[in-house]
């Protein structure tokens, strides 16, 4: 049985939380991880670069929050890519893939937004389970 109490899950491997939010939270055997944006966790400057490489770079910093709670993104169940564009949708489906590279993949959500922080193109939040 998992401790059903919630923990924060914290890394400077990942950019920190820019509102009061946690980067994840470790509850009952599952992780939430908060939407990453493509912020250079050493910087914490937007990384140069369109759809494709901002998507790498959130997918590396959501990479960070994961194995802060000792989790692989093989562990992921569930992702919901935000994007502003989603005729760009390919793009961001190209590196999410390589990214994903197990299977089965995680189920996901993908939706259009008219804006998101920072003037990001692309964020993605995930859930995982520990095993």
């Amino acid at each position: 049985m998992h401790d059903a109490s919630k923990k924060a899950v914290s890394t400077s491997a990942a950019p920190a939380a820019i509102g009061p939010y946690s980067q994840a939270i470790s509850c009952a055997g599952w992780l939430f991880c908060s939407g990453q944006i493509p912020l250079d966790p050493a910087t914490g400057a937007m990384v140069e670069g369109g759809v494709p490489e901002q998507t790498r770079r959130v997918l590396e910093n959501l990479r960070a929050v994961l194995a802060a709670a000792g989790l692989t993104p093989a562990d992921v169940v569930k992702t919901s890519v935000f994007m502003t564009d989603l005729t760009r949708f390919s793009e961001m489906n190209a590196a999410y893939e390589a990214f994903f590279d197990t299977a089965p993949p995680p189920a996901r959500a993908a939706v259009e937004v008219k804006a998101l922080p920072k003037g990001s193109l692309v964020e993605i939040e995930a859930i995982a389970r520990h095993k």
